[in-house]
């Protein structure tokens, strides 16, 4: 590989982490009109593994806006990002793939806490402006609810 090569497959491994980084910041401040452009026009989310729906993003994000309402506070901390790039005979290619584990602390309006925890799978393309998200599959493997800061 030539040092240009490594520069862009660098390039693109720091951008795909921002796009992940980009996507927990938008659903933990409820800006659901980033969450929509954080996707290709065709992007699908699939929250069935914590309980919730599957389909386009957009309509996902309305079902995310009405949901989250039930917390006060969120704070998606994805962690352990195994990203892997689309190799084309040592080039980077326009796809990408990220494994990562999450924890979710959030708190509801009864002032309980809320706590899951398990895996992201995220389907990347690159675009004509960047990195987007093709899919995004979660996959809780825990749950904790119940009790707030004062029950310590």
């Amino acid at each position: 590989m030539t040092q240009r090569v490594d520069l862009a497959t660098v390039m693109d491994r720091l951008a795909v982490d921002d796009l992940v980084t980009s996507y927990a910041v938008a659903v933990d401040d409820g800006d659901w009109n980033t969450y929509r452009a954080l996707f290709t026009r065709d992007g699908r989310a699939d929250y069935r593994g914590s309980g919730g729906i599957e389909g386009p993003a957009a309509e996902v994000a309305e079902w995310l806006s009405r949901t989250m309402r039930l917390f006060t506070a969120r704070q998606h901390l994805i962690v352990n990002r195994r990203v892997s790039i689309q190799d084309l005979g040592g080039y980077p290619g326009d796809r990408a793939e990220v494994r990562a584990d999450y924890i979710n602390p959030m708190r509801l309006e009864s002032g309980d806490d809320f706590v899951s925890g398990g895996r992201y799978g995220f389907g990347l393309a690159r675009t004509d402006t960047g990195w987007r998200l093709r899919s995004v599959v979660i996959e809780e493997k825990w749950r904790r609810a119940g009790g707030g800061p004062d029950d310590a």
